[in-house]
């Protein structure tokens, strides 16, 4: 499983990109199961954001999903930072 997170905006607006591939990871089942529940709580088009907010792609496998600060669910948020922590 492929996963690539892209966040944008924020106060200085700078772009941030990661991307983790699971194949072959000892935790893949995990990284599956979260990724599966922050899909389905993300939305097809981009929603409206907060001033000086982060918004978010996520997209696995080639499904694409979209968020945003401050309506993040849990899954989302644990699944953003990952990513973005590991995938860089």
């Amino acid at each position: 499983m492929r996963i690539r997170v892209r966040r944008t905006g924020g106060f200085a607006g700078i772009e941030r990109q990661g991307e983790v591939d699971t194949a072959g990871r000892p935790d893949a089942a995990e990284w599956r199961s979260l990724a599966e529940r922050a899909l389905a709580a993300g939305r097809a088009a981009p929603p409206a954001g907060v001033p000086d907010g982060f918004s978010y792609r996520i997209t696995v496998d080639g499904k694409t999903v979209y968020v945003a600060d401050p309506h993040l669910t849990e899954e989302q948020r644990t699944l953003i930072s990952r990513v973005l922590k590991e995938g860089a």
